[in-house]
């Protein structure tokens, strides 16, 4: 996979990150119930919806390069499965998806 090719999915993935923190916000400001998110997979027509608390999700989004994905949702070019649940996976962004990830993080001080 080609630099181009990664940026272009790291601006996909944080896109889809940059929509899940608005949900996170709106839908569950106490943090009590579950709240469906996108699947920040590295598929930018992918359409399959995640359940997670807010704990679950505020664990994902405590690394910048890490993204809650569906099960099997892996691009292994770009990222490694760092976690494993039954109805999402956590993955940590490597290289220049990595690099992308971590320079837009929304909750980042930079």
């Amino acid at each position: 996979m080609d630099s181009e090719e990664q940026v272009r999915i790291g601006e996909s993935e944080a896109m889809f990150r940059d929509v899940n923190e608005t949900v996170a916000f709106v839908e569950s400001p106490s943090g009590a119930e579950r709240i469906t998110f996108l699947c920040e997979c590295a598929d930018e027509f992918c359409g399959e919806n995640l359940s997670l608390s807010r704990s679950e999700y505020e664990r994902v989004r405590a690394v910048a390069d890490h993204f809650a994905v569906a099960p099997d949702h892996t691009a292994p070019e770009i990222e490694r499965v760092v976690e494993r649940h039954p109805h999402y996976w956590v993955v940590e962004k490597l290289g220049k998806a990595g690099e992308i990830a971590e320079e837009t993080d929304p909750r980042s001080d930079g």
